[in-house]
């Protein structure tokens, strides 16, 4: 999932940066709104933590992180256009939370935790990945990957769609680096089970199914 950050406040900025990013997100910062309006015009962002967007169609989810404290600079926000607000300093565990209950209800999902494909079980919360019951131990890039891919189970997706998704805007679409992710959590995920579930194919990309 690919998160935008507006936050002209360093330190604030590398703390969420890095902390999102450890959490599994694809993250682009903007320290200026005029910048951030324009990423979120060009890009397509899952969920954003500004608060300036709504007044340009915008449909993006959007977190308020703000400073005042009263109830109704809440309910200001709130009324702004804005899907949530969370007061500074807050927990990063809280954010993420509630950047998942965005997810949920921007897609309407009835199962909103977990995700399913035949033997595959992924936990969002947790972030525990099974197969058939074994448990999958996943770095975080590969989480992502594989989030991504069971999201769109079924659906071809391609490297420039995973790069999206997957990676920020500092990546060079020429680098094989999906090729390299998209290995590993194969390595993972099929090499010990019968059934493949990650497939090629040639000259559009990648698909996930069940065997």
């Amino acid at each position: 999932m690919r998160i935008l950050i507006v936050e002209d406040d360093r330190k604030i900025a590398s703390f969420l940066i890095r902390g999102l990013k450890q959490a599994g997100f694809a993250v682009d910062h903007a320290s200026n709104g005029v910048d951030g309006l324009e990423l979120a015009l060009a890009e397509p962002y899952d969920v954003a933590l500004i608060d300036r967007l709504r007044h340009d169609k915008v449909m993006t989810p959007v977190i308020i992180l703000s400073a005042k404290r009263s109830v109704d600079d809440r309910v200001k926000g709130l009324h702004s256009g804005s899907d949530d607000y969370l007061t500074k300093p807050f927990a990063l565990s809280e954010l993420v939370a509630r950047i998942h209950a965005l997810l949920r209800r921007a897609s309407a999902a009835t199962e909103p935790t977990r995700l399913m494909v035949g033997p595959l079980v992924l936990d969002l919360l947790t972030r525990d990945v099974t197969r058939s019951g074994k448990r999958l131990e996943l770095q975080s890039r590969e989480f992502s990957l594989l989030e991504y891919l069971i999201r769109n189970a079924g659906r071809p997706v391609s490297q420039s769609m995973i790069l999206q998704h997957v990676w920020s805007l500092d990546f060079d679409p020429q680098t094989n680096v999906v090729e390299v992710l998209v290995s590993r959590l194969r390595t993972k995920v099929d090499a010990e089970f019968p059934g493949k579930l990650i497939h090629t194919i040639r000259g559009v990309g990648y698909v996930l199914r069940a065997p």
